[in-house]
C-alpha cells in the first residue's frame, strides 16, 4: 500500500506538469491522523506557485477515488496529507495471513538473486566465545532477511585453520603432553592456545619455535605436526557444529584459510602493479586511495589475512556464482575491509562491486565477566548454560512448574539474540541478564511468551466452538489491525537498512498491542458475533510474531 500511494502521488504530480520531488510516505505517530501521511505538498507547493495547504487540497482532489482501499483523505497542519484505509483492507490482510501464513511478510525485491552471507567465522584451536555468538546472531538475521526478500541464500563460514594462533595451540598441545593418541576436548584446545599465546609473548626462544611450527604447518612438511594438527582441527570443527545446532544455524559451505593461503600468495605475486615490495614484504599502498597501507605478504613470504581474504572472494565465486556477497563481522575491522575491498577492486573489480561488508558493534556484559573456565574469553556454551539456568529460575519464580531444559534453552537463546538485535547493529550494546530474561516487554522471552499465550487463547476458543473467520467483522478496525499490516514494510526496511532492530521493535509493539486487545476483548465467547473475527485477528498476530521471530533467529514456542 505504501508503494501504491507513492506511485499515485508521482502520477498526479506528472499530470499537473510538475517535476519530480523528494517526498516521504510514512505512518503517522498518532494513528488518529491516518494510516499513512505524506509531506509532498510541503516540498512541491513552491514549484506550483502556491502555498502548501492549498496545494494539498488540489492534490487531494486529484487522488480522490484513485487508490483502492482509501476510505478518506484529510489535510492536517501546514499541508500534510493523511490517508485512512478502509475496513475491507484490514479484513483482507487478516484473511491473507490465515490463508498464506508462511509467505506473510515476504517480498520479491531479491527474487532469483544468489546471495552469499558469511558470518560467525570462529577459528579452530580457539574457543568459540560470546563474540562469535553475537556475530552469529547478526549474520543469521541478515541471511533470513534476504530469504524474506526472495533471494537464494547460501550461508558460508570462513575459518582460520592456519596461522600463528594455530602454532600457539599446537605448541601448547605438545607442552600439555596432548598427542594423537590422547582423548581431549575442544575446550582443552582453547587452554592449549592460551598457554601457547602467553609463552609466545613472554619467551623469545619459544616464539622462534612457534614460527618454525607455523611455517611447517603452512608447508605440511612435518608428518608428526600434521597428525597433531589434523586431530585438533577435527575436534574444533565438531565442537563448533554442536554450537551451530544450538543456534539453529546451518552453513552450506565452509571455507578455510589453509585453502586460501597459497592462492592469496599467488595473487599478490601475480599483481606487482597492485602490491609493491617494502622491507621484504608486499604491501598495498592504501594511502594513495585515502586509506591506509596494509601488508599482504609478510617478510617471511607468508600470506597475511588480507591476501587470504582476497583469494577467498574468488573461491566463493567459483563455488557459488553469486549476485551479491555479504560479510558480517565486528566493526573493529571495518577499516581493514575498506582497504581489502579497494585492493580487490584492482584485482577482481567485478567481485568487489558485488561485495558488501556489514560491521556491527560489540556486546558487553552489565555484570562484568561471567563464569569462564578457560583463558580470558567467555565460552559461548558457558554463557548459554548460565542464561538457561537463569531462565529456569525465573520461570519457577513466576509459578511455572517443570520447565524443561530444552524450552529454557530456547528462551535463553531468544533472550541473547533479541538483546543483540534490538538496537541498531552498528552500535555497541550492553547485555543485562535480568532485562534480557524479562517477561514484561522489550525482550525475546516477552515475545515468545506472547506467542505461546495466543496459542493457548486459540485453543480455549476452539474448545468453546469459536473458529477463526473473517466473514463477520466489526465496522471499525481494531487498533491492533493498524499494526499488523505494517509487517511486510518493516521487513523490507530492515533489509534495505541492514537493520534487524526494526523487526525487533515492531514485534514488541505488536505484542504489547495484543495484550491490550486481549484485556478488552472476549475471544473464547461463542455468544459474541465478532468472536470468530477476533480469533482470526489473534491468529494473525500469532503468525506475524512467529514469522518475525524467525527473522531474528528466535524460536516461537507454543507453550511456556
Amino acid at each position: 500500500m505504501q508503494e501504491t500511494i507513492n506511485t499515485a502521488i508521482k502520477d498526479a504530480l506528472a499530470e499537473m506538469g510538475l517535476q519530480p520531488v523528494d517526498f516521504v510516505v510514512e505512518h503517522p505517530t498518532d494513528v488518529s491522523h491516518g494510516d499513512y501521511a505524506t509531506n509532498v505538498a510541503l516540498v512541491a507547493a513552491k514549484q506550483a506557485d502556491t502555498n502548501p495547504r492549498e496545494f494539498a487540497g488540489t492534490l487531494k482532489e486529484k487522488l480522490a477515488g484513485v487508490i483502492e482501499h482509501i476510505a478518506d483523505i484529510t489535510i492536517a497542519g501546514p499541508g500534510f496529507i493523511n490517508f485512512h484505509l478502509d475496513r475491507r483492507y484490514f479484513t483482507g490482510v487478516t484473511d491473507r495471513i490465515l490463508q498464506d501464513a508462511q509467505s506473510w511478510g515476504r517480498n520479491d525485491t531479491w527474487k532469483s538473486k544468489l546471495v552469499l552471507v558469511e558470518y560467525t567465522d570462529p577459528n579452530p584451536f580457539k574457543e568459540f566465545h560470546i563474540g562469535h555468538l553475537f556475530t552469529n546472531s547478526v549474520g543469521e538475521s541478515i541471511a533470513r532477511l534476504f530469504t524474506m526478500a526472495g533471494a537464494d541464500v547460501k550461508r558460508v563460514n570462513y575459518q582460520g585453520d592456519i596461522g600463528m594462533h594455530v602454532a600457539h595451540a599446537v605448541w601448547g598441545m605438545q607442552n600439555m603432553n596432548i598427542t594423537t593418541d590422547s582423548v581431549f576436548t575442544a575446550r582443552e584446545l582453547g587452554a592449549a592456545y592460551a598457554r601457547g599465546a602467553t609463552a609466545y609473548k613472554e619467551q623469545p626462544e619459544v616464539a622462534e619455535e612457534m614460527k618454525r611450527i607455523n611455517r611447517a604447518l603452512y608447508e605440511r612438511s612435518d608428518p608428526a605436526l600434521n597428525a597433531l594438527y589434523d586431530k585438533g582441527r577435527a575436534a574444533s570443527l565438531a565442537y563448533f557444529e554442536e554450537i551451530y545446532k544450538l543456534l539453529d544455524t546451518t552453513f552450506e559451505r565452509y571455507f578455510f584459510e589453509s585453502e586460501a593461503a597459497p592462492k592469496g600468495k599467488a595473487l599478490v605475486l601475480a599483481h606487482p602493479d597492485v602490491f609493491t615490495k617494502s622491507d621484504g614484504a608486499y604491501v598495498f599502498d592504501g594511502e594513495k586511495e585515502g586509506l591506509h597501507t596494509r601488508v599482504f605478504l609478510n617478510s617471511e613470504g607468508l600470506p597475511t589475512y588480507e591476501a587470504k581474504e582476497l583469494a577467498l572472494a574468488n573461491m566463493k565465486a567459483e563455488v557459488y556464482p553469486y549476485d551479491h556477497s555479504v560479510i558480517s563481522t565486528a566493526n573493529e575491522i571495518t577499516e581493514y575491509f575498506k582497504v581489502l575491498l579497494c585492493a580487490m577492486s584492482k584485482v577482481y573489480p567485478e567481485l568487489a562491486a558485488k561485495t558488501e561488508h556489514i560491521g556491527h558493534g560489540t556486546v558487553r556484559l552489565s555484570e562484568g565477566k561471567m563464569s569462564s573456565r578457560t583463558g580470558s574469553v567467555i565460552p559461548a556454551v558457558d554463557f548459554i548454560d548460565e542464561i538457561t539456568e537463569a531462565a529456569q529460575k525465573k520461570a519457577a519464580e513466576a509459578g511455572a512448574r517443570g520447565v524443561d531444559v530444552d524450552t529454557a534453552r530456547d528462551v535463553a537463546i531468544g533472550a541473547i539474540k533479541y538483546a543483540t538485535l534490538k538496537s541498531n547493529v552498528l552500535q555497541d550494546t550492553i547485555f543485562n541478564k535480568d532485562q534480557a530474561l524479562s517477561f514484561e516487554g522489550d525482550s525475546g522471552p516477552y515475545l515468545q511468551y506472547t506467542h505461546a499465550r495466543i496459542c493457548s487463547v486459540l485453543e480455549k476458543a476452539a474448545t468453546a466452538g469459536v473458529v477463526p473467520s473473517v466473514s463477520v467483522a466489526p465496522e471499525a478496525p481494531y487498533a491492533i489491525e493498524r499494526i499488523i499490516y505494517q509487517f511486510p514494510e518493516v521487513v523490507e526496511r530492515s533489509l534495505t537498512e541492514r537493520s534487524p532492530h526494526h523487526v525487533a521493535g515492531y514485534l514488541t509493539e505488536l505484542a504489547s498491542a495484543f495484550n491490550t486487545f486481549y484485556a478488552h476483548e472476549r475471544i473464547a465467547d461463542a455468544t459474541d458475533e465478532y468472536a470468530p473475527y477476533k480469533a482470526a485477528v489473534a491468529d494473525a498476530v500469532r503468525q506475524t510474531l512467529a514469522n518475525g521471530l524467525w527473522v531474528l533467529g528466535i524460536k516461537a514456542p507454543e507453550r511456556m
